[in-house]
């Protein structure tokens, strides 16, 4: 369990660039994909810090 939770951030970073692989490869029509993205990458960059400082 806790080598899921210590690349649980890591997961969300990957996940928020195959949200921006699909935007770019689709034609945009709105821009709820690149927040959502943002939204996904901020929180894992900031899942990562906390939850490595946490379990070390």
């Amino acid at each position: 369990m806790n080598t899921f939770l210590k690349n649980f951030g890591i997961i969300l970073i990957i996940l928020g660039v195959v949200v921006l692989g699909f935007y770019s490869m689709n034609n945009p029509t709105s821009n709820t994909p690149l927040i959502f993205a943002a939204l996904l990458m901020i929180g894992g960059i900031g899942a990562h810090v906390i939850l490595n400082r946490i379990i070390d």
